[in-house]
């Protein structure tokens, strides 16, 4: 059946990732919520804009009257909630920021949507789904090389950035518990691929690299990521939403787990069979790895296990970590204007005239 999905999020890179998996792979209509902070980009969704199952709304989820608004306009069946601030070093230099999107936040959209599902029809009630996408750095880490994170392990967030998505987590929980939303949890680990904000380590290794820059690795680059294809994130989250339990909290991971400083190698050696023309001066590309000092309170190890997904729901990341850091390399080399307009700051201005 056709519905309306509600995603909060929908510029930044899971979320976009989510909204043309959603237009180009369903017949859904899609509301993208979105307050277009720096990591928000609507040439994200160029390829699907056009669709007349899509629309925009540029919104900050702490806005209550708007979201109420927004509520009332589009009536969603289905709700998806990617939007957060996300990236640790810049929750470690100002956590407030972190607190009001991730917390105050979640907490606003969580009484939106109670108020408008109570007043659905009984059976709209019944089909309607909260669904809060989170991540594996509510756990903490790993002290071990064999264990992993599942659905119930607790929860031990290091970071300003953790510990705000823990406590989100927490109130997704509690408004089912105490008000009987029906909501759906997924925690999931270190995603890659196309349109990745190029302060992350992939994609920041890839564009320094191609301009002859340092490629700064943290500490001795020995911590150890699960990593996850985004476009087969994508796929599990939609997996999730329409065919998860009430109340279930899903782990979502890529079976991949590598140490950075061996990430940062592979891509040095696919930019030199893909890029091999290289910036002056440079003789090779892992020539420009350049040890940095640590992260305060870094993780050291997180790794996902994904057989209630497997087990329950059917779904496998359809790629590797071989092919998918090929794709990404690829899509980086090819589109470079994307990049460009993201590092030069053009896309916010671009953002501003297409509101």
């Amino acid at each position: 059946m056709k519905k309306t999905i509600l995603v909060t999020g929908g510029a930044g890179f899971i979320g976009c990732a989510v909204v043309r998996h959603l237009i180009n792979n369903t017949d859904h209509t899609v509301v993208n919520i979105d307050e277009l902070t720096y990591a928000g980009n609507l040439e994200s969704l160029a390829s699907v804009s056009g669709s007349i199952r899509y629309h925009f709304v540029h919104a900050d989820i702490c806005d209550r009257q708007t979201m109420t608004q927004t509520f009332a306009e589009f009536q969603p069946d289905l709700v998806m909630h990617l939007a957060a601030e996300s990236h640790v070093d810049r929750s470690i230099d100002g956590p407030a920021e972190f607190i009001q999107t991730n917390v105050v936040g979640t907490c606003t959209l969580l009484e939106v949507a109670r108020a408008y599902w109570s007043e659905l029809s009984a059976d709209r009630k019944v089909a309607f789904r909260f669904h809060h996408i989170s991540t594996d750095e509510v756990y903490g880490d790993l002290d071990g090389t064999d264990d992993l994170f599942t659905e119930s392990t607790p929860y031990a967030p290091s970071s300003p950035y953790s510990a705000s998505k823990a406590s989100s987590d927490h109130l997704v929980r509690a408004w089912h518990r105490t008000y009987g939303l029906p909501v759906l949890i997924t925690n999931c680990s270190n995603n890659y691929g196309p349109y990745h904000f190029p302060e992350k380590l992939i994609p920041l290794t890839i564009l320094n690299a191609l301009e002859g820059k340092p490629l700064p690795v943290y500490g001795k680059g020995e911590q150890v990521r699960d990593w996850l294809y985004v476009e087969d994130h994508a796929r599990a989250l939609y997996k999730v939403l329409t065919e998860g339990k009430v109340g279930e909290t899903y782990n979502i991971g890529g079976h991949n787990e590598k140490q950075n400083i061996d990430v940062v190698y592979a891509l040095c050696a696919l930019l030199e069979e893909l890029a091999p023309s290289k910036p002056e001066g440079v003789t090779a590309y892992k020539e420009l790895v350049n040890f940095v000092s640590d992260r305060p309170g870094h993780d050291h190890r997180y790794a996902i296990d994904a057989s209630k997904m497997a087990s329950e729901l059917g779904w496998q990341p359809e790629e590797t970590f071989a092919t998918g850091l090929r794709k990404t390399v690829q899509w980086y080399l090819a589109n470079r204007q994307w990049c460009q307009h993201v590092q030069d700051g053009s896309y916010q201005r671009q953002r501003l005239g297409a509101l």
